[in-house]
């Protein structure tokens, strides 16, 4: 048969065109592990904290130094939308002389084993500073949506470059219970919930400060990605997480792939040395990765996100570490919360991504993502 110089052109054009689809369709993809839910998605500013009550209630926090305009530092979501929590009063701060009375920048919330209670852990940083009075814990009462109490931490325990970054609660100790305060400028602190004494441990352990020798891979790149050698970024303590008996605290550095626990009888214990305290601390090996929050369950296992890896882990009693969660779109996961309804909440911030980590460009692309998962842990009550 004759083949004119079109129809060559044409069959040409189509060898071509399936060929290229044929590729397309056969070449490796990347693998997703877990099947993640979108529970919410934020076009304003970026959320750290995610904490979820009993009854279903979703609360996020929105700190201020991540260079976004910041309307209200902690908000309910509902219907999709965020609403400033537990008024719109407690979230204007503007004056320097009130912070002990205001939200001024807050970096986690969490609802307590009670599921009465959402705490808010406020940093009182403004400007790389902790305002006097500021650094503080606030109880809301999640029936009547009123503060039930407030503990301002002194500043023989926050100090003015004091990073505090997470907490979770043991309200088996003492006449009300205890918090237990991670600190990214190196340290732990122990906050006894009735008498609102506190005090810091472990300040400046290997355990709590950032991993010299760590360098961070965040989507790919060295980070943060800048021109010139790594440089490392001094972030220290930052997830925790409690024990289902109540004996011990997990907790990592941001900077580090390393978890690490420590005795909570004797962390609790104001009587106790520093030596005495740190000669209970693990090191309980790598976990796969950077992580900036941690979790536990009933189960007596941990959870451990993955900022370098898009991902969610858990690590089981025997120490075996197991993947709930790979998938590209986890970009930087921050904090986690279990909550009774089965789901394991995450907020995905692309920290990662921010000017300050990227020779001064932001990177990052909205919306920030709240996901799920569903497990099958139990929250720790």
């Amino acid at each position: 048969m004759q083949i004119t110089r079109k129809n060559a052109v044409l069959k040409f054009m189509l060898f071509a065109l399936l060929a290229a689809t044929c590729t397309g369709q056969e070449l490796p993809s990347e693998r997703v592990i877990g099947k993640l839910e979108v529970v919410a998605t934020f076009n304003g500013p970026m959320p750290t904290g995610v904490t979820v009550s009993n009854s279903g209630r979703i609360f996020v926090n929105f700190p201020k130094w991540t260079g976004d305009p910041v309307e209200y530092t902690v908000a309910e979501v509902k219907g999709g939308k965020t609403f400033p929590y537990p008024n719109a009063e407690i979230n204007r701060y503007a004056d320097a002389n009130n912070p002990a009375d205001k939200l001024v920048s807050v970096q986690s919330v969490v609802v307590d084993p009670t599921g009465t209670r959402l705490w808010i852990l406020d940093t009182g940083v403004i400007d790389d500073k902790v305002r006097p009075g500021g650094a503080k814990l606030i109880a809301v009462d999640l029936v009547t949506d009123q503060i039930v109490k407030k503990i301002v931490l002194p500043p023989d325990v926050v100090f003015p470059d004091t990073g505090l970054n997470d907490v979770r609660f043991d309200l088996h100790r003492g006449r009300e219970g205890m918090a237990f305060i991670t600190d990214t400028s190196n340290s732990l602190i122990v906050v006894d919930l009735a008498s609102r004494k506190s005090w810091r441990r472990l300040a400046n352990h290997f355990s709590t400060s950032p991993d010299p020798k760590f360098v961070p891979i965040v989507e790919g790149e060295v980070w943060p990605h800048q021109p010139g050698p790594p440089e490392m970024i001094a972030v220290g303590a930052d997830g925790i997480a409690i024990s289902a008996e109540s004996k011990t605290l997990y907790y990592c550095p941001a900077i580090s792939r390393h978890l690490y626990s420590v005795s909570l009888d004797l962390l609790a214990d104001p009587g106790k040395s520093d030596a005495e305290v740190a000669a209970t601390v693990k090191d309980l090996g790598e976990k796969g990765g950077g992580s900036d929050g941690l979790e536990s369950d009933a189960e007596g296992r941990v959870y451990l996100s993955n900022y370098e890896h898009h991902a969610i882990h858990r690590r089981l009693i025997t120490g075996e570490i197991e993947t709930i969660i790979y998938d590209p779109r986890v970009l930087f996961p921050d904090t986690l919360s279990l909550a009774s309804d089965g789901y394991l909440y995450f907020t995905s911030n692309q920290v990662g991504r921010i000017a300050g980590f990227n020779n001064g460009h932001d990177h990052r692309q909205k919306p920030y993502v709240l996901f799920r998962v569903k497990i099958d842990g139990t929250r720790i009550r």
